[in-house]
């Protein structure tokens, strides 16, 4: 571990240089059939042939450009991982923006369409996305606060749960009834509800779909605490000790309601973000601790493809 450590406390820009001279990047676009499209980046190792993939997910107002992501991505595939990262349909944006450009997207977005996005994307695998260099029985699954709880969703789906075979989530949501019930009255009365996105300042709302999901009693397909329980992946919980977006607690929840082959890593002085902002700087203590504990994860339980 101390020799991992040492590799990211170099300057991010010398690592920068060395992954991207060990790795490549390219784009891809997908056309589910009436859906938005779904922009992403393929990361791919310098290793020829199939290799396993490692699927990251970004949270609510996250995008796959934004902050510590394409770092991320460049580490697995230093590490020998195809990394596939790709915005949800609903994130309103398009690859290179800065900005929320279809607000309307946006405002439609629901947990059952970002779950029909990760699986349009887990299909496409070795497909559209990376034939010839993906082993599509060989997946991984990373994902942040929102992102988090849909990967653990996918996870213990009947469709995926045998070809997840290794799941890493940071800073997971347990509940998809996040909104307090006061604003959640407001959300009923106006039939929409505002969101501030703190790093642009845009005023966004969400629409009546979403507020339909969280509305009791919840489906069970959005029972994040029975899917801990139901999911087969080994699976690695990273949790910030002073997470100021989703509370310890619910990591507690779910590290409770897992079932076998789980580990909870609490990173102590840790954010939401681990520390990591936009336009990303480079490593904080607490990123390259998470950063180390996700590729070891990876590796031992992605193992190598033919």
């Amino acid at each position: 571990m101390a020799r991992v450590y040492r590799l990211f406390a170099l300057s991010h820009a010398h690592c920068r240089k060395r992954y991207t001279a060990a790795m490549r990047e390219h784009s891809f676009r997908l056309e589910p059939s009436g859906g938005r499209p779904l922009h992403g980046i393929v990361s791919l190792p310098a290793r020829p042939g199939p290799r396993p993939v490692v699927v990251i997910l970004h949270g609510f107002k996250g995008f796959m450009e934004w902050g510590s992501f394409p770092y991320a991505a460049e580490l697995l595939a230093n590490r020998g991982l195809v990394a596939v990262r790709f915005n949800v349909s609903g994130t309103g944006m398009v690859p290179g923006d800065e900005l929320v450009s279809d607000p309307e997207a946006f405002r439609a977005n629901t947990y059952a369409r970002e779950l029909e996005d990760l699986s349009t994307v887990l299909r496409a695998l070795g497909n559209e996305i990376a034939p010839g260099r993906v082993d599509p029985n060989n997946i991984g699954l990373l994902g942040h606060s929102r992102g988090g709880g849909v990967c653990l969703l996918t996870a213990a789906h009947e469709l995926w749960k045998d070809r997840v075979r290794a799941l890493v989530t940071w800073a997971s949501v347990a509940r998809v009834d996040y909104v307090a019930e006061d604003r959640r009255e407001l959300w009923r009365q106006d039939g929409e509800l505002e969101v501030v996105n703190g790093r642009t300042g845009q005023r966004l709302m969400l629409g009546p779909d979403l507020l339909a999901e969280i509305e009791p009693p919840i489906a069970a397909y959005l029972d994040i605490p029975a899917a801990a329980a139901r999911r087969r992946a080994p699976w690695l919980q990273i949790h910030g000790e002073q997470d100021e977006a989703v509370p310890l607690d619910e990591a507690r929840m779910l590290c409770a309601a897992a079932a076998e082959l789980h580990e909870l890593k609490i990173i102590a002085a840790g954010s939401h973000t681990f520390g990591a902002r936009h336009p990303f700087v480079g490593p904080t203590p607490a990123l390259i601790e998470a950063l180390n504990a996700t590729q070891s994860w990876f590796r031992q339980h992605l193992g190598n493809s033919p």
